[in-house]
């Protein structure tokens, strides 16, 4: 439900806790909205939803609406982008939490946990010497994630910074990588409006598409539920923003927006402001988004 309107009408669509790559618990999350009088925000953790129930309790005793989300890793193969691979993650919103797509994103947790297993074995292989429970630990006993092994590489000297740890070991095709096992595009948006919740393309500057290529993709997702774009978000510039705009309208889709939020992960990244306040979210995303719900 939305609230009444409060101290502003800013949302922010797209945050992280310590259920997955974020630095503040869900509850902590939720005080840092109320404090910085965002009407609501959606609490998406990469493929789980841990957190939210946690971020809601917390939400409704400082009077902000916390939407129930996930942000879903897909597998996607397209162009390089920056000289890396390019990527494809869709927010989930309005996801029910004990439906089978929230079970299905536990049962690639599982694959997740091996996988960190690989990572420290590749990485005390090249001399990072380092153990799954001093990972566990920078994670504040949350999912772990890339981050944190960066995180355990900055305490022990192993790099400078953690972009460091990322661009060395940790970041696709780099020699510490190990892949997720992930849903494909078409079925994770199936999955997700069989459930009657609302998919859509985040950051869609990270596909690596452009023109009628990128036309071409939107409209075949759409077609298989797809309900919007992440048009608002911090790496997109005005241009990009303008035309991402433009195609959603011509597609019938609705426009979000978030910052991305992660706390320390992300320094330069303020919640329901962006990089330097380069993120607005009007509140009335909300009822676009609650039409789509079915």
């Amino acid at each position: 439900m939305i609230s009444k309107m409060k101290k502003s009408n800013r949302i922010d669509l797209h945050t992280h806790t310590t259920a997955s790559d974020g630095t503040l618990s869900p509850a902590k999350l939720a005080r840092l909205a109320a404090k910085e009088g965002l009407v609501a925000f959606a609490v998406t953790d990469h493929d789980t939803v841990a957190g939210v129930t946690s971020a809601m309790a917390e939400g409704a005793r400082r009077g902000v609406d916390v939407i129930t989300g996930v942000e879903i890793s897909l597998d996607y193969k397209g162009p390089k982008v920056d000289g890396r691979s390019a990527w494809m993650h869709l927010l989930v919103y309005h996801l029910p939490l004990g439906g089978p797509l929230a079970k299905k994103l536990g049962e690639l947790q599982q694959w997740r946990a091996e996988r960190n297993v690989r990572i420290i074995a590749k990485l005390c292989d090249m001399g990072l010497n380092m153990t799954l429970d001093e990972v566990a630990a920078a994670s504040g006993g949350g999912q772990i994630g890339r981050p944190h092994f960066a995180k355990v590489m900055l305490d022990k000297g192993y790099v400078e910074t953690r972009q460091e740890a990322f661009d060395r070991y940790l970041t696709k095709d780099a020699p510490a990588y190990e892949d997720k096992r992930r849903l494909s595009p078409d079925d994770a948006i199936s999955r997700a409006r069989a459930e009657g919740a609302v998919p859509v393309i985040a950051h869609p500057y990270s596909l690596g598409l452009e023109g009628d290529a990128l036309r071409e993709n939107i409209a075949h997702w759409r077609d298989q539920g797809l309900c919007g774009l992440e048009v608002i978000y911090p790496e997109h510039g005005p241009e990009l923003r303008e035309k991402l705009t433009a195609l959603a309208d011509d597609l019938g889709l609705i426009i979000t927006g978030g910052s991305d939020f992660h706390g320390d992960n992300k320094p330069d990244i303020e919640l329901g402001r962006g990089r330097n306040g380069n993120v607005t979210v009007p509140a009335s995303v909300l009822l676009d988004i609650r039409a789509r719900v079915s």
